[in-house]
């Protein structure tokens, strides 16, 4: 009887583990329970990291207004003999402020070679064979005409590329001129030489030299690799100018967009904060010509397809770094900056600043919908400045949908607050941002699982797991920071009729002038690639579908259990399932999913499969795809399918319905 009754136990103990354990996932494809924003997974910008000079705006001489608080960083002055104030920085007194100063070359019948300078560009200039290069320089001369050479110099000092112009005399106003040749060899360290040849003097300002193949040919525009990569993701938003720029250390160095329009020679520059942030990282040469201002972000908006997303200073500096506030009742310009830039991006041709967006080319509106109040803000003294934002800009522009920051963290007094006075507010969107371990991301999959429906929507506006720690020089993007990204995003998606955006930060860092990892894309002089955590945003992206539905296993969401998290979704336009599902387990495991409420399915699902055994592994320039997306296809029987889920992967299946 003992025998009997043991043997019965362990039966229905294996039964019921069985059970648990190999249960059918059901999809309910035709229970909808939220529509998916078209905006649900989208970009963040922030000009850290070399993100924009340096990266994305293509320039390639650096200090070319020799603007910087050296006015020859960058450049380096060439002088056969020496004559001293041969080379001299002026500034201009009581005009043109935003550019006062030029360089003043002092001939004495010079022939090539007797006296040039060299610009080294952003950690070297890459150089492209057969490519053209455009140069062009604003100049003025007194005495006789000036010749100027130009030469492209690879690591060894040899000429890769060559070209000439002749300035002419006789003018007192700045005048400019291009000229195009092309390289005739590739170099990722390259540097221009320009020699003089004459007698008299030169004034030049604005050196600069841009690549022909910028995104979508522009002039003076941006690098086309780095934007590809945005425009593959097809991103329903992009969120700009930042982060902490937007805020500066102090008020002086706060992001103004004002000053980032129209001619690139107006345009004032300013240092950059991440330029001495950090002890570890010092980028003394980081600093903004904003070449890449708000009239080329809301460009780029329009041309990828993304929703733009400002960001404006709301009177208050980092906290981390002065904390300097405007005072409540001194608001009225940042407020007035705010309504003229809904102005600038909605506005009839006829209004002011509507009038000044047709003047650069753009006529039509860029159809602004959502803005953002301060970054990362947080305390009192956030809350009394942003109610008042709030009531001019609702008052004005009660369709606007206003983006409120909850502060530093997910979590803590700080957060709190903030989450606690926003929903009073009746907020739109509150932004939360969360860089933390792989782990957390783990165990906060649902986060949003009980999140008021009808409150304010959510913006996960800035997250990444960190491998090692917060600020730190150790974190990489490698596959465990994926994985576990890819596992929260299931309940992102899961609880898409809450969480309205989400955005991975930063975006870009160049190899060689990073302050802050990870980031989700990587760039030297002349290549770019995703990292895996681009890999996991990209398959989001391109699988958002229309509506979320139902997946659930003993009547639950998997969202940790047996090391799984899936979310499940309906693409309207496809007429397609989409399931996602990670498996952050060390062992392979096999899920049976039945597709529930569909009169016919397709006979074969297709699978893409991110996967890798080593969770230290990371994409390089070496092997940029060394850890992406395989596509596979499985057979279904009836509506079933046995779907073996790899250790350590990510998977998104997709079938017809």
């Amino acid at each position: 009887m003992k025998l009997r009754l043991f043997v019965f136990v362990i039966c229905v103990a294996t039964l019921t583990s069985y059970s648990q354990t190999n249960s059918s996932v059901i999809v309910k494809v035709n229970q909808p329970v939220a529509q998916i924003p078209p905006t649900l997974w989208g970009v963040f910008f922030e000009d850290i990291n070399f993100g924009a000079d340096g990266g994305i705006y293509a320039e390639l001489v650096k200090n070319r207004s020799f603007e910087f608080f050296k006015p020859m960083m960058g450049w380096t002055v060439q002088q056969k003999k020496f004559t001293e104030g041969a080379i001299q920085v002026l500034h201009r007194q009581g005009t043109n402020l935003s550019n006062p100063r030029f360089l003043r070359i002092a001939l004495n019948k010079a022939v090539k070679g007797d006296i040039g300078i060299t610009n080294e560009g952003f950690r070297g200039m890459g150089i492209k064979k057969d490519l053209r290069y455009d140069f062009s320089v604003l100049f003025q001369t007194a005495g006789n005409d000036i010749k100027l050479y130009l030469e492209l110099l690879n690591a060894k000092n040899e000429i890769i590329g060559s070209s000439s112009m002749n300035l002419k005399a006789g003018t007192n106003d700045w005048q400019k001129q291009s000229v195009g040749f092309v390289a005739n060899a590739t170099d990722p360290k390259a540097k221009l030489n320009i020699w003089f040849e004459g007698n008299g003097t030169v004034d030049l300002d604005m050196i600069s030299l841009f690549p022909e193949d910028t995104w979508k040919k522009r002039p003076g525009g941006m690098r086309a690799d780095m934007i590809q990569l945005l425009a593959d993701m097809k991103p329903g938003f992009i969120r700009f100018p930042g982060g902490c720029i937007v805020e500066g250390f102090d008020l002086s160095q706060r992001y103004q967009w004002k000053k980032t329009i129209g001619p690139v020679e107006d345009r004032q520059l300013g240092i950059n904060r991440w330029n001495f942030e950090f002890a570890h990282r010092p980028a003394p040469d980081y600093f903004q010509t904003f070449g890449l201002g708000f009239f080329e972000y809301f460009q780029l908006a329009e041309d990828i397809g993304a929703e733009p997303l400002p960001i404006l200073n709301c009177g208050m500096a980092c906290q981390f770094n002065s904390s300097e506030l405007v005072p409540v009742g001194e608001l009225d310009p940042y407020v007035q900056d705010a309504l003229d830039l809904i102005e600038f991006a909605n506005g009839d041709v006829n209004t002011t600043w509507g009038k000044q967006r047709a003047a650069l080319g753009h006529p039509a509106p860029f159809n602004l919908k959502m803005l953002g109040i301060g970054n990362e803000n947080w305390g009192p003294q956030y809350l009394e400045r942003l109610k008042v934002f709030t009531k001019a800009i609702k008052e004005k522009y009660p369709a606007i949908r206003l983006v409120n920051s909850s502060g530093t963290g997910p979590d803590g007094d700080r957060f709190d607050l903030l989450n606690s006075e926003l929903r009073k507010m009746n907020a739109d969107i509150i932004d939360e941002h969360y860089y933390r371990s792989p782990e957390w991301f783990l165990q906060n999959a649902a986060r949003y699982d009980n999140y008021d429906r009808n409150g304010p929507k959510i913006f996960a506006g800035e997250y990444a797991a960190h491998a090692d720690k917060t600020v730190s020089p150790e974190n990489k993007n490698n596959w465990y920071a994926a994985l576990s990204e890819a596992a929260f995003m299931t309940g992102l998606e899961r609880n898409a009729g809450v969480v309205s955006m989400a955005s991975y930060a930063p975006l870009f860092a160049h190899a060689e002038g990073w302050q802050w990892t990870p980031d989700l894309i990587w760039v030297d002089n002349l290549h770019a690639y995703g990292s895996p955590n681009y890999q996991v945003q990209k398959l989001y992206s391109l699988n958002k579908g229309t509506s979320v539905v139902p997946a659930l296993r003993n009547n639950l969401p998997l969202s940790g259990q047996d090391s799984l998290y899936l979310s499940a979704v309906i693409d309207a336009g496809t007429k397609e399932v989409i399931i996602k599902v990670a498996n952050v387990s060390a062992k392979a495991q096999n899920v049976n999913i039945e597709v529930a409420g569909a009169k016919k399915i397709g006979g074969s699902a297709t699978v893409m499969v991110m996967k890798s055994d080593d969770l230290k592994a990371v994409n390089s320039f070496d092997n940029p795809d060394k850890i992406s997306p395989q596509q596979t296809t499985l057979p279904l029987k009836g509506k079933n399918l046995q779907l073996p889920l790899a250790a350590y992967s990510f998977n998104v299946v997709k079938i017809k319905i």
